[in-house]
């Protein structure tokens, strides 16, 4: 591609090092920023820009997400709840908008737009593919552009470096370009997002000291590798290693289960050791943008030329997960009360992706109720963060007060933090896909 790109300065960017300028060139950072999706992403990033003191302009092209925008009903942790608040008054230095028009009054612009798969686990980049088009579109000269939607590697060059050289933009002398993947977990207060170090790859040493500066705005580090590409491969290298390792955790508790050990206890014990230990926990299944989805892009781009049976066989594990938690029911209906799901009137703790968290993107939940209701089950579900789900056009509302006497099997799947379980009685037929209740429930 860089027979036909015109790039400035090809000479190589250090990799690992912190970029600071020097020899005299300018360095921005930026001062305004423009921010392409206003997701889960795109607007804890917008806030944390605003705190930090620049000026923002948040982008998204669906009117229902900028009315819950400006109607501050988001799914925020407290701290960015705030943050919308105080933005949304600062008229001056905030607004959110739909006209892709405005895309080229910032300084830079930072592309946060979902990447997710279709039903057959392969890429849809139909969100990503129009985000680039319009950025590059409306692009002006002196603008620095980041990517930071998972992706496969060499989307950077494809989706912004060429198309933005077929306007006769020179990238890292008229614009610069870079790929910094984001490290946002949502309803994870431990580490926001200014508290984690991001990793960055541009095309020319320019980009990335112009990309540097815009993102150290909200990061306390940011590490430089050699090229977008590197930076894209450690973006699915990070979430293909929580992939294999979940898998892992799930077969591990369940061999546990047929020795009649505690798999919790396991667990803990292995995580004392200070070297060569991370604890993974196992679950009814993963949810959410990341693990389900990120490794197939790697997996969808390699296949033509290359395997990975280990990754492979992890990303079936995770789609399966919901299956076996179907079958485990049955195997505790036919226990407890000797009968099948036909029928069976079953209540689901739990349908978020993760705990703390009104998000249910690909949540196994949402395969499990359909898994269990084409098993002839009645399945009803109890979540104070989802008060109503639609299921293959039929809606669903959350069960405010469960009476666990109604029900012939209830299914721990997410358990937020600080509710109430107390409902769960002794003696209550339980599911325990998340190892946290207490008492001798049964498990996966």
């Amino acid at each position: 591609m860089e027979a036909f790109t015109k790039v400035a300065g090809l000479d190589q960017v250090p990799s690992g090092a912190g970029i600071t300028a020097d020899g005299g060139e300018r360095l921005s950072g930026s001062q305004s920023i423009g921010i392409v999706g206003l997701g889960y992403v795109g607007l804890p990033t917008a806030l944390a820009m605003h705190n930090a003191g620049r000026s923002v302009l948040g982008i998204d092209i669906s009117q229902k997400r900028l009315a819950e925008i400006r109607d501050e009903v988001c799914d925020l942790t407290p701290a960015d709840c705030e943050r919308l608040g105080i933005a949304l008054a600062d008229e001056e230095r905030f607004s959110v908008s739909g006209e892709l028009s405005r895309l080229a009054e910032p300084d830079a612009l930072i592309i946060c737009v979902p990447t997710p798969v279709d039903a057959h686990q392969v890429p849809d980049m139909a969100a990503l593919k129009s985000a680039c088009e319009a950025v590059c579109r409306h692009a002006r000269a002196g603008q620095t552009i980041i990517l930071t939607s998972t992706t496969y590697v060499g989307a950077t060059r494809d989706l912004l470096v060429q198309p933005l050289a077929e306007r006769d933009f020179v990238i890292g002398g008229d614009v610069c370009v870079a790929f910094s993947p984001e490290r946002i977990d949502p309803a994870n207060t431990a580490f926001p997002q200014e508290v984690v170090p991001r990793v960055l790859g541009a095309v020319t040493p320019r980009c990335a000291r112009e990309a540097q500066a815009t993102i150290a705005t909200v990061a306390p580090s940011v590490h430089v590798v050699s090229s977008p590409e590197a930076a894209e491969m450690t973006k699915l290298y990070e979430n293909i290693f929580r992939a294999v390792n979940l898998t892992l955790a799930n077969e591990i508790a369940e061999a546990a289960g047929v020795l009649g050990l505690s798999a919790p206890e396991i667990i803990d014990a292995a995580a004392t050791k200070p070297y060569g230990f991370m604890p993974f926990h196992p679950g009814p299944g993963v949810g959410g943008h990341c693990i389900p989805c990120d490794p197939h892009y790697l997996l969808w781009q390699l296949r033509p030329h290359h395997s990975m049976p280990l990754v492979e066989r992890a990303m079936t594990g995770i789609a399966q997960r919901p299956r076996r938690v179907a079958e485990r029911a049955a195997e505790v209906l036919a226990k407890r009360a000797g009968r099948g799901l036909e029928d069976a009137r079953i209540l689901l703790l739990g349908v978020a992706y993760k705990p703390g968290v009104a998000d249910i993107r690909e949540s196994s939940a949402l395969t499990l109720i359909d898994l269990l209701h084409d098993r002839g089950a009645r399945v009803e579900y109890h979540d104070p963060l989802v008060p109503v789900l639609e299921r293959r056009g039929e809606t669903l509302i959350s069960v405010t007060d469960p009476e666990p006497g109604e029900y012939d099997l209830m299914i721990a799947h997410t358990l937020h933090p600080e509710h109430d379980y107390g409902f769960v009685e002794a003696g209550t037929s339980l599911l325990d896909c998340t190892y946290r209740l207490p008492g001798r429930n049964e498990h996966l």
